[in-house]
C-alpha cells in the first residue's frame, strides 16, 4: 500500500507541497520532477504548462487587443476629427452657397425692375413714334394747306397783272381824251398803284409760304428720324428684354442649382453628423476595450510564468 502511495504521489510530499505553495502564489515557474513526484505530480506537470500556456496566451492577446484598441482609438480620432474638419466646411459651403442665392435672388430682382422699365421705356417709344407719325401727318395736311394758298396767291398774281394791264390801257385812254381824261386818268393811276401793291403783298405772302413750307419739310424729314430712331429704340428694347429674359430664366435656373447643391450639402452634412456620433460612439467602444485588455494584460503580469513578456 505504501508502494502505490508513494507511486502515485512520489517520494517527497514537501516538494509537491512547496511547488502547489509557489502556484497558491501565483509564480507557476517551478517544475516538478516526474521521477520523484509520482502521478499526482505528472499531472500536476501537465496542469502548469496548460496554466503557463494559458497566462501567455492570454498575454499575447491582451498586448494584441491593447495595441489593436490604441489603434483603433487613433483612427477614430483621426475620423471624428476629419468629420468635423469636413462639417467646418459643409458649413462655410453652405454659407457661400447662401450668399450666392442671396445675390442670385438680388439679381432678379433687378433684372425684373430692368424689365419693368425698359417695357415703360418701350411704351414711351411708342408714345413717340405715335407723336412723330402724327406730326408727319399734320405736316402733309398743312403743305396741302399751303398748296392751296400757294394757288391762291397765283390767281391774285394773275389779277393784279390783268389790273395792271388794264390801268395801263384806261391810262392810255385817258391822255387821248384830254382835258376830259384826266379824272379817269387819276383813278386808273389808283387802280395801278393798288394792283402793284397787291401784286407785291402777293410775292412778300408767298415768300413766307414758301419758307413755311421748307420749315414744315424740315419738320416732316425731322420727324421721319424721329420715327426711324423710335423704331430702331423700339428694336434695342426688344433685344434687351429678350436678354433680360435669358437673364432670367438663367438667374432662376440658377437658383434651382443652388437649391439642389444646398439639399446634397445638408444631406452630406446629416451623413457627417452622423459618422461624427458614430466615430465618438467607436471610440468609447475603443476606449472600453483598451481598458478590458489592460486589465488582461495587468491581471496576467500578477503572475509568474515561463516565456513571460516583460513591459
Amino acid at each position: 500500500m505504501l508502494q502505490n502511495l508513494e507511486s502515485f504521489v512520489g517520494k517527497d510530499i514537501n516538494v509537491l507541497s512547496n511547488v502547489l505553495e509557489s502556484y497558491a502564489k501565483r509564480d507557476f515557474t517551478k517544475k516538478l520532477d516526474s521521477n520523484t513526484c509520482g502521478k499526482i505530480g505528472n499531472e500536476i506537470s501537465v496542469m502548469n504548462n496548460m496554466i503557463t500556456q494559458m497566462l501567455i496566451d492570454n498575454q499575447m492577446d491582451g498586448i494584441k487587443l491593447e495595441e489593436s484598441s490604441t489603434k483603433l482609438s487613433q483612427n477614430v480620432n483621426i475620423l471624428n476629427q476629419n468629420a468635423n474638419n469636413q462639417a467646418a466646411s459643409l458649413e462655410e459651403i453652405a454659407a457661400s452657397i447662401t450668399e450666392i442665392s442671396e445675390n442670385i435672388n438680388q439679381t432678379s430682382q433687378k433684372t425684373q425692375e430692368m424689365f419693368t422699365l425698359s417695357s415703360n421705356t418701350k411704351h414711351s417709344s411708342q408714345e413717340g413714334k405715335d407723336l412723330a407719325n402724327k406730326t408727319v401727318i399734320s405736316m402733309d395736311e398743312i403743305n396741302e394747306k399751303v398748296q392751296t394758298i400757294n394757288e391762291a396767291i397765283s390767281v391774285i398774281d394773275q389779277i393784279a397783272f390783268q389790273t395792271n394791264i388794264l390801268s395801263l390801257n384806261a391810262a392810255v385812254e385817258a391822255a387821248t381824251a384830254g382835258e376830259a381824261g384826266k379824272g379817269f386818268a387819276v383813278v386808273a393811276q389808283e387802280v395801278r398803284n393798288l394792283a402793284s401793291r397787291s401784286a407785291e403783298a402777293a410775292q412778300e405772302i408767298k415768300n413766307l409760304v414758301e419758307s413755311a413750307t421748307m420749315q414744315t419739310q424740315e419738320g416732316k424729314e425731322i420727324s421721319s428720324k424721329m420715327i426711324s430712331g423710335f423704331e430702331e429704340l423700339e428694336d434695342k428694347i426688344n433685344e434687351t428684354n429678350h436678354l433680360i429674359n435669358d437673364v432670367t430664366n438663367a438667374a432662376k435656373e440658377q437658383t434651382q442649382g443652388m437649391n439642389l447643391i444646398s439639399d446634397n450639402i445638408n444631406g452630406l452634412d446629416k451623413f457627417t453628423q452622423e459618422n461624427a456620433e458614430i466615430a465618438s460612439k467607436t471610440n468609447s467602444i475603443s476606449m472600453d476595450t483598451n481598458k478590458i485588455a489592460l486589465g488582461v494584460v495587468e491581471s496576467v503580469n500578477k503572475n509568474n510564468f515561463e516565456g513571460k513578456r516583460s513591459l
